[in-house]
């Protein structure tokens, strides 16, 4: 990977529901200026920023910079759909791991429409034609929103494979609820039980309501720096990225008529073999875990493909409490997706921010106890999945 890179500075705003947030700039600016306050140093000394978001014009990374300083550096847009957050978490590291540069910023930020997401141009190729067409070919096309049928297809796909109850799903979100009433910043903090998940209206099966993961808006925001920089700032301690792997869709995503495959199974799977490999650990050397839990269907696939439980054995896994507190691994304790909330560009950058708070023990009520070693999934279908561990020194 090259050079060690720190982590520094972590930053959010809280998460609100479409309609009722600051404008994309203004919360962007409050979660970097929330960052470089953590890392304790100016705004000055960055040397490049990545900002990343979903829906916007071209040029609204530069325009949410600004607003914290004018200084001249470049400014890169990344757009790599619901994985774009941690993408620029990527390339910070990799500018700094490179040699490119001692300190980057990276912010994501999501101003977001109410509903379901559509699509926005209609005039030409539709990125994810290859994904519907599996889709429509393995179970047609129905009434709801288009990413619950796929993600919800999935699911249908497990249970049919393993027998697994509709009740498992409902249990990842009551857990979601749980963790998420101790976290200030997500945006559902009221504990579900599981009647009430599954008695919610069905989106698409196993799916209910409380299943989907809601538009949101919100910010959030990493320093990175080298480790000559950390020196040269007095900066001890650091949380540093300890392993990093993006994998986009293979052959098998297209070819096997698997909507297990479609949201990103394999992309996923190979991911986590690269961090593993590359930071010489496996997954049981794991203490706390961010996982991409756009729907709870994702997230118990998510469990085997990275390696937290074998493969079919993930409703035991939740059943038996190994993904909350007291069990193998805190899965989502910020409340992941679910509760916390999904302002698409700003969540790889939530999930850092999280696990650099758990592994620096500043977690307050759902801190982690003795966490050493924390995992980042984030997945965008189209395709993207980004995996990052972070350890402390």
């Amino acid at each position: 990977m090259g050079k060690k890179v720190n982590v520094i500075g972590v930053g959010m705003i809280k998460f609100t529901k479409p309609g009722k947030s600051d404008d994309y700039n203004i919360m962007a600016a409050g979660a970097a200026r929330n960052a470089l306050a953590d890392a304790g140093i100016e705004y000055g000394e960055i040397e490049q920023a990545y900002a990343g978001y979903v829906y916007g014009d071209s040029t609204c990374g530069q325009r949410a910079i600004y607003e914290v300083g004018l200084t001249g550096i470049p400014v890169f847009n990344v757009n790599n759909n619901c994985s774009t957050g941690s993408t620029a978490l990527m390339l910070a590291q990799q500018a700094i791991a490179g040699g490119m540069a001692e300190c980057v910023l990276a912010v994501g930020f999501e101003q977001m429409e109410r509903g379901a997401l559509g699509a926005k141009w209609t005039d030409r190729t539709n990125p994810m034609d290859q994904h519907l067409d599996v889709m429509n070919d393995v179970q047609g096309f129905g009434a709801g929103p288009m990413t619950a049928q796929i993600f919800g297809g999935a699911g249908r796909e497990y249970r049919w494979k393993y027998g697994t109850k509709r009740e498992t799903f409902a249990k990842i979100s009551e857990k979601a609820r749980k963790h998420a009433a101790k976290n200030p910043y997500a945006l559902f903090r009221d504990p579900l039980s599981v009647e009430e998940i599954l008695a919610s209206p069905e989106i698409f099966d196993p799916l209910t309501r409380y299943q989907c993961c809601p538009p949101t808006c919100g910010a959030a925001a990493a320093v990175l720096c080298s480790e000559e920089f950390a020196k040269k700032h007095n900066i001890t301690g650091s949380v540093y990225i300890a392993a990093q792997a993006m994998t986009t869709d293979f052959k098998s995503t297209f070819n096997e008529e698997s909507m297990i495959k479609v949201i990103g199974y394999d992309m996923a799977k190979s991911a986590a073999e690269k961090v593993y490999a590359q930071a010489g650990i496996g997954p049981e050397d794991v203490d706390v875990v961010e996982l991409h839990d756009c729907f709870t269907a994702n997230e118990l696939l998510t469990y085997e493909a990275i390696g937290l439980c074998g493969e079919g054995q993930a409703e035991k896994f939740i059943w038996d409490e190994d993904n909350t507190y007291g069990g193998k691994f805190v899965t989502n304790p910020s409340g992941g997706l679910l509760s916390k909330g999904h302002p698409l560009g700003a969540t790889g950058l939530a999930q850092c921010t999280e696990l650099v708070w758990q592994l620096r023990g500043t977690a307050g009520d759902r801190q982690v106890e003795n966490a050493r070693v924390a995992l980042q999934h984030n997945l965008g279908l189209g395709g993207a999945c980004v995996m990052t561990m972070y350890r402390k020194d």
